[in-house]
Parts: structure tokens; C-alpha cells; sequence
């Protein structure tokens, strides 16, 4: 099954989630609700999806996607 990265421009982020680049499944992304954006200034695009990474992740999950890794860096230092 191929890799789908998910990540947000800020931690905790409630959304928008990026899910995917310019080369991702576009009926992926479509499942997800996602849309490919340009960002001023960026030669490439991203696929965005308005929703929150939690649910983005529950979606992959019922499409037999499973959770590989998390950012360490994202976590808090406590």
C-alpha cells in the first residue's frame, strides 16, 4: 500500500490538514476532501483538506490505511 504524509503548517492544528503532493491519488484525494493548492511564491502543489487530522486519519483508516509514525518533534517536552 503506498505512503500518504499527513501534516498540518502548525502543531495541533484543527485544519486545514495537508494530505498529499502534486503526484498523490487524485481519487484519494478526492475520498478525503481534499484540493489541490499553489501557494503564491511555491513551484509545486499540495492537496488540502479543510478537516482536521484526526479525521482525516479515521478516513485512511477505513480505507486500510494504519498509522506508521508521528512526528517526535510535535510532542510536548514535559
Amino acid at each position: 500500500m503506498p505512503y500518504v504524509l499527513v501534516t498540518t503548517q502548525i502543531r495541533l492544528e484543527r485544519g486545514p490538514t495537508i494530505v498529499g503532493d502534486e503526484f498523490s491519488d487524485t481519487e484519494l484525494m478526492s475520498y478525503l476532501g481534499a484540493v489541490k493548492k499553489t501557494e503564491p511564491g511555491n513551484n509545486f502543489a499540495v492537496y488540502v483538506a479543510e478537516h482536521p487530522p484526526r479525521l482525516i486519519l479515521n478516513k485512511l483508516e477505513v480505507r486500510g490505511y494504519k498509522l506508521v509514525t508521528t512526528c517526535s518533534q510535535c510532542l510536548p517536552l514535559d
